[in-house]
């Protein structure tokens, strides 16, 4: 580069110089003097700017100068890396003409290659989150094991003798570092899990921060519990009369907390709940790897409240066992009164600590019926059980056992009373709810101890089946109210009849009865707060109770011993329709249930848990899809039953008319006002015995049944009618075509008060009739070959026509 010379310099023009060059111009050369070489000002300013050139020219060589070094280390790689890959090309050309080795050496070498870099990139991952973990694990130890060895003082004595403000302090602040690292380990864990399969990592850590954890949580529950007990809690459980008469509340302590004490208590309940809501977080994500489902946990805060109350009302819960209503009313009665503290104190405390999941009422309230339940499990119930087992004393603890199970049901509804507030009983969500069911019933003892379920169920079972043989003996109990046996409206022939309520039904009070029974037994388990546990226990009561009774249905039919000697005086007729009617309402009422929400989520809950496995006598979707089955069954047959004896004494009555008709047209044969012949007298018996049979059948019998029972009457005394005119051989005349017509239209008004036109309902009789109606020449055209031919052959009718003068 040659050195700048000002004598070889060309100067711009003046018009096109910018103006910050135009202004520095002339602030150095005011005159012309100024511009000329020998001037001063010219002098330096030429010294000035020689010196700023060499300067600049300077840095333009060092950084061409770096430049070159930079391209040449760049390049000497390349030349490096270009020569390699031209030996090996060589290399693989040699080996191999036609480039296989090239190929095999992009499609195994370099996807290696590949996986090793990024096996390279995972282990350096791996040892910076294992640093980081050590990191945050360490702090963590630190934290718990410095709280535990440098706080003095008897964590169990009173809060104002041994915690001081300033120990209290130091712990809560060491308990807040310690959430904050293992919050910090969580997230850290969280991230592993969704990219990486660090396993042996993490349980490594799970297992450091579980152990810092069992230290933590005691340290903690230790210190909130000398707080309370500095507080004064628990109150005691005693009051006086008050000057109205009334018994007064118990002394609230929550509600006397002020000023230190309060924002003591709740930087203790924050506290807690913040390791908590930590331990729950962690809990969430090991049963979410291991597959399993996260159980629901109390508040330990308001648990911390409860534990120390339930040692005090253990004490009287010990004497009372044999007056167990006022355990109950004890844990009622607490559990009411200090529900103003619990919500109008704790649940900002919650609020605040952002457990926007739980609820301070419905955490109290759980946590008092877990008292009870835990006692009764403990000492009352195995006690029971034990005494049922002994032949002698069952009678004894059977009122015990269902006193019990009263006071269990009220108790429920009382407590669930306190929360009907609350959101999850009005805006219930399915998955939650069916949680906190479960915390807020003590009839939860029975979901954990089946064997206590099914001696319960036992019980049911029996008591109910004792109830109804009571109800039994009663000789009303089979009777249908004569109000209730109203005409048949045969302006619905066509459809079926809506029958709802009993008296629709005409079904006998037993039936309604029964149903009382089954009702009283789903009552009481109504808040099982397990699904399947109430589902097992309507299959033992409610279901087996009415496969009894049944077979109670099916021999009050047997005892009608229907047949067609004995029907003439109506009563075993009327016992069938007893039978019938009750079926058919106890099955309408089973389906009614089994529509019920509660039953489809029980159905549901015994298909999930495939408790019934293959059999095929639970494969229906309905609940009681068996019993309903069973119902109708019975129903059926004993209606095909009742048809069938009156189509055997219609026969029985019939046999002189079907076999000696000739004898029956003469010249004497009593003829109607209009000419016509009168109907056979060998028939009329018939008829008659037929017709009040029916009107015996339509008082006693269900609609819808009897519309069934009439029109499958109607239909196999159409078939037994021309099934005998058709096995005979007699001619019909003009005269004997008149009399049986006569005989016919008899039959049809028997059944003219069940619809408007009943020759609808005997179609084999009726064409009968058409043929008898026909003249001589359209009977032989019916007989030509070629008609025939067109009908397939020569049907019955057409046989019979030839019969026909």
């Amino acid at each position: 580069m040659e050195a700048w010379d000002p004598q070889n310099l060309v100067l711009p023009e003046v018009g096109k110089l910018r103006r910050s060059q135009s202004e520095y111009l002339d602030h150095h050369f005011n005159t012309q003097l100024d511009v000329s070489s020998s001037s001063t000002p010219g002098s330096c300013l030429l010294s000035e700017w020689t010196d700023h050139c060499s300067d600049y020219d300077h840095r333009l060589r060092h950084l061409r100068t770096t430049l070159m070094e930079l391209t040449l280390s760049w390049i000497s790689p390349s030349f490096r890396a270009k020569a390699s890959l031209a030996n090996l090309k060589l290399t693989l050309s040699a080996s191999s003409p036609h480039g296989t080795a090239l190929q095999r050496l992009l499609a195994e070498e370099l996807p290696r290659l590949a996986l090793q870099l990024d096996r390279i990139h995972s282990i350096r991952q791996y040892v910076e989150t294992t640093l980081r973990l050590e990191a945050l694990v360490g702090d963590l130890e630190d934290a718990v094991f410095y709280s535990e060895n440098h706080c003095t003082g008897n964590m169990f004595t009173k809060f104002s003798t041994s915690l001081t403000s300033r120990v209290l302090v130091v712990r809560e602040e060491r308990l807040l570092q310690a959430i904050k690292a293992m919050n910090d380990i969580e997230e850290i864990i969280v991230n592993v899990e969704k990219s990486h399969r660090w396993h042996h990592l993490l349980v490594s850590v799970d297992h450091r921060v579980d152990k810092t954890l069992a230290v933590l949580r005691p340290e903690a529950l230790v210190q909130h519990r000398a707080l309370l007990a500095s507080l004064g809690w628990p109150p005691k459980l005693l009051t006086s009369k008050v000057e109205n008469g009334g018994v007064s509340k118990f002394p609230n302590t929550l509600l006397l907390m002020h000023g230190d004490e309060k924002k003591s208590y709740a930087q203790s309940f924050h506290l807690l709940c913040a390791l908590q809501q930590l331990h729950a977080r962690r809990e969430a994500r090991k049963f979410k790897t291991s597959g399993q489902q996260e159980c629901e946990m109390q508040l330990w805060a308001i648990d911390e409240l409860v534990s120390p109350l339930a040692e005090r009302m253990e004490y009287h819960f010990l004497k009372w066992t044999e007056q167990p209503e006022f355990i109950f009313a004890l844990v009622y009665r607490v559990t009411r009164d200090f529900m103003e503290g619990v919500s109008d104190i704790l649940q900002p405390l919650i609020d605040a600590a952002r457990l926007t999941s739980y609820s301070a009422n419905e955490a109290w309230v759980s946590a008092m019926v877990h008292i009870l339940s835990g006692f009764l499990t403990k000492n009352v119930f195995p006690t029971l059980a034990e005494r049922y087992k002994e032949k002698d004393m069952k009678l004894e603890v059977i009122p015990l056992w269902f006193n019990l199970v009263d006071l269990i049901v009220g108790f429920d509804k009382q407590m669930q009373s306190l929360l009907r507030y609350e959101t999850c009983f009005l805006f219930p969500d399915t998955h939650r709810y069916s949680k906190l069911s479960r915390g807020m019933s003590v009839l939860v003892v029975f979901c954990d101890r089946p064997d206590w379920l099914k001696i319960w169920a036992k019980m049911e079972l029996k008591d109910g089946w004792k109830k109804l043989k009571a109800v039994l003996k009663d000789a009303r109990a089979w009777q249908i109210d004569d109000k209730h046996r109203v005409d048949f409206d045969v302006s619905s022939v066509c459809g079926t009849f809506l029958l709802s309520s009993r008296e629709a039904h005409k079904a006998p009070p037993i039936a309604e009865s029964a149903l009382k029974i089954a009702q009283e037994m789903m009552d009481r388990c109504e808040t099982l707060p397990v699904i399947l546990a109430r589902a097992k226990f309507v299959r033992s009561t409610v279901a087996s109770f009415f496969w009894y009774f049944s077979n109670v249905l099916l021999l009050h039919c047997k005892n009608a011993e229907l047949s067609p000697e004995n029907i003439d005086d109506g009563v075993a007729l009327v016992r069938a329709c007893e039978s019938i009617n009750a079926a058919r309402y106890i099955e309408s009422k089973l389906q009614e249930w089994s529509d019920d929400v509660s039953f489809l989520e029980m159905k549901i809950a015994e298909n999930n848990s495939n408790i019934h496995g293959k059999d095929k006598c639970f494969t229906s979707d309905c609940f009681f899809g068996e019993e309903i089955k069973c119902l109708a069954e019975l129903e059926t047959n004993w209606l095909m039953e009742v048809v069938a004896v009156l189509l055997r004494q219609f026969e029985n009555l019939t046999l002189e008319y079907n076999h000696h008709l000739d004898d029956y047209i003469d010249e004497d044969q009593n003829t109607t006002p209009n000419g016509d012949p009168a109907m056979s007298g060998s028939l009329i018996e018939a008829l008659h015995a037929l017709k009040n049979h029916l009107n015996v059948l339509m008082k006693n019998l269900n609609r819808n049944d009897f519309l069934d029972l009439w029109r499958s009457v109607a239909e196999g005394l159409d078939h037994f009618m021309c099934g005998s005119i058709l096995a005979s051989d007699v001619r019909f005349s003009r005269k004997r075509s008149s009399l049986f017509a006569a005989d016919m239209q008899a039959l049809f008004l028997v059944f003219q008060p069940f619809c408007a036109r009943p020759q609808a309902f005997f179609p084999c009789i009726r064409d009968i009739l058409k043929l008898l109606k026909m003249s001589g020449e359209e009977v032989k055209q019916l007989l030509l070959p070629a008609f025939c031919k067109q009908l397939g052959g020569l049907p019955s009718l057409l046989v019979f026509a030839r019969r026909v003068d």
